[in-house]
């Protein structure tokens, strides 16, 4: 279908050119959407009337996501999850949860502006962007972690999806020994996980 863009479409032109796209893309998004017209003689005429209007107000638009971007943009979130001793989380974290933790701190964002081409499955820091405007996006960081002290270490730089590897080597070294491993840990977290992975590893 030929329609004619009413303001710029990321990959598919600016605003008064003319493309083709996919009719069901026409139909269900770009059309009532209000981003785009039909290209007939009718709405060539409607769009050049307009014009001037549709670039001022998109200039509102862009000058108020400029705004948002300047607030925005190089922000870290974190997303207290549960997940397993290797970093893999029990569900995901989705663009839903990303909008509500901006919501949370002020930002009316809705989950389609949240550029997340798949849902986070695994802890860490998670690089997004947000689109706030099709000539405008901004930057953040989610710390997706499983408490506030992982999220702190992580934030400084340590990667604890590399923890579980190290614990089954600690849980053979120690295996059939009578050792308290809170002696061997100063992290007690990682005390707790060596002895998880040792279970596992017997009722394997």
């Amino acid at each position: 279908m030929q329609v004619i863009l009413l303001e710029r479409i990321a990959k598919l032109g600016h605003m008064g050119d003319e493309v083709t796209v996919k009719t069901g893309y026409a139909r269900n998004f770009l059309l009532p959407q209000g981003k785009a017209l039909r290209a007939n003689a009718a709405n060539r005429a409607q769009f050049e009337a307009q014009r001037a209007e549709l670039e001022q107000r998109n200039d509102e638009r862009k000058a108020d996501a400029v705004k948002i971007k300047d607030s925005l943009d190089g922000n870290t979130y974190v997303l207290i999850r549960s997940a397993g001793q290797t970093g893999q989380l029990y569900g995901s974290v989705s663009t839903r949860d990303v909008a509500a933790a901006l919501d949370e701190n002020g930002f009316k964002i809705s989950r389609n502006q949240v550029n997340m081409p798949t849902p986070i499955k695994v802890i860490g820091l998670h690089e997004l962007s947000i689109i706030l405007h099709p000539e405008v996006e901004a930057n953040i960081s989610v710390n997706v972690a499983r408490s506030e002290d992982e999220a702190e270490r992580q934030a400084s730089g340590e990667d604890l999806t590399a923890r579980d590897e190290q614990f089954e080597h600690v849980a053979v070294d120690y295996e059939g020994d009578d050792v308290d491993l809170s002696e061997v840990f100063e992290n007690e977290d990682d005390a707790e996980a060596v002895e998880e992975v040792s279970e596992e590893e017997n009722n394997a």
